[in-house]
């Protein structure tokens, strides 16, 4: 045990602004689906903490590519606003800076698999003592109980499991993945919703408690529609592609130049589609005249729509379809999307400097607050670029930091105060 006094006063953290300052968070979670949880609590304004492990850190670090000037661009993404200490939970001392770290912290986060920290002694239970008041969120993958407790999980296994490769592709097509990783961010999306609902009970109470969730229940979560199908009828919807499974006109169609998006989830938007086409006669046509007609003829609907699409440009159609207030968008690139004026102009591309990447541009922060609003304003952290600047805050004299340096149970991964390492 190290028991110590820094030598030298130390200065406060910069304060973060948003409606989470003051909160502080340990994120020894990785790669994806904790992180995306400590990154949007960090865009709120909570002071989020990296804790790395030794040896090599993240493992989203290693993902080759694509690199910036050598940074793994993942990580760059997830990571940022994030302070970073690099500290080996292996080592007993390790475990000794993560305890007094603990008691100064609101939320801890982890997502190891269920009895990892208990064993390097450091469960929710000693943690807990430590500070009663502590929020401990785990990401699992498929929650701290039941038959698979003790199993891990990634987003494909998940996506697997809940079904939801089985609803994705086109109609009769081999079972495919959802194009992003669904099952992980929005299981980091449902322990910042744990998070907060725990937080306000502890602003109230003082306690703190367990926030569990994992990437199974966050697939899951996601066949909402489906569910209710199989619910009330005992067969499990498939793939419908594009296409809505409740309600049509809804899905993709071509247009002479690309793709667009066509919305008639209700009849006035229907009647609208009928006669921005030119066939108002399809208003009133036994094979479309309700949405239910319009489900059991989808196909058809489908191909004779296309067929009057394809005759004029994705513009053309979108000036039509926008004068007459019918739901429909452009089928974008990712590019595209992310350049579009749109996009710019609620603040979801910001721009920051890495000190070893350099300018880089991220995610903006996709809630907006009116009276305290988020920022993005530091680059996710090099490998224990912020380790002595936390010990130091936590009581630890610089001679006891470079003892621990040397002993292997942190990493200094400090850097010189440059233009381009400012945050």
């Amino acid at each position: 045990m190290i028991d110590a006094v820094a030598s030298t006063a130390v200065p406060a953290p910069v304060p973060r602004a948003g409606p989470l300052a003051g909160m502080r968070v340990l994120e020894l979670a990785q790669i994806m689906a904790g992180p995306t949880c400590g990154m949007m609590l960090a865009d709120m304004g909570a002071d989020v903490i990296k804790v790395e492990k030794l040896p090599g850190g993240d493992d989203a670090r290693g993902y080759r590519e694509p690199r910036i000037n050598g940074v793994s661009a993942p990580f760059l993404m997830l990571n940022r606003n994030k302070r970073g200490i690099a500290l080996n939970l292996k080592h007993p001392q390790g475990c000794e800076v993560l305890l007094r770290m603990v008691r100064k912290a609101d939320v801890l986060t982890e997502n190891y698999r269920r009895g990892t920290l208990e064993k390097m002694g450091l469960g929710y239970g000693v943690l807990a003592r430590e500070n009663p008041g502590l929020i401990y969120c785990a990401v699992s993958g498929y929650g701290r109980d039941g038959p698979l407790g003790d199993k891990g999980g990634f987003d494909l296994i998940a996506q697997g499991f809940a079904g939801l490769m089985s609803i994705t592709g086109e109609p009769g097509g081999a079972p495919a993945k959802d194009g992003n990783s669904v099952a992980d961010i929005n299981a980091g999306i449902l322990a910042v919703v744990g998070v907060l609902a725990a937080y306000a009970h502890k602003l109230k109470t003082g306690e703190g408690q367990v926030v569990d969730t994992s990437l199974m229940e966050a697939a899951l979560q996601q066949t909402y529609w489906h569910a209710a199908i199989y619910f009330a009828t005992g067969v499990s919807p498939r793939a419908t592609g594009s296409a809505h499974l409740l309600t049509a006109p809804y899905q993709a169609f071509r247009a002479s130049d690309g793709w667009i998006t066509i919305g008639g989830a209700n009849q006035a938007n229907w009647e609208r589609i009928a006669d921005v086409l030119g066939h108002p006669e399809w208003r009133g046509d036994p094979r479309f005249a309700t949405n239910s007609s319009r489900m059991q003829n989808v196909g058809l609907l489908a191909s004779t729509m296309n067929a009057v699409l394809a005759t004029r440009s994705k513009a053309e159609w979108m000036r039509a379809f926008d004068a007459a207030g019918v739901p429909a968008g452009p089928v974008h690139t990712i590019g595209e999307a992310l350049t579009h004026p749109q996009t710019l102009a609620r603040g979801m591309v910001v721009d920051l400097v890495h000190p070893t990447a350099g300018p880089t541009k991220a995610l903006g922060c996709p809630v907006h607050f009116s009276a305290t609003p988020t920022s993005v304003t530091r680059p996710a952290p090099l490998l224990g670029e912020h380790t002595r600047e936390m010990l130091r805050e936590h009581g630890y004299a610089d001679g006891e930091i470079d003892a621990l340096v040397a002993e292997g149970v942190v990493e200094d991964g400090a850097v010189a105060d440059t233009p381009a390492a400012a945050t």
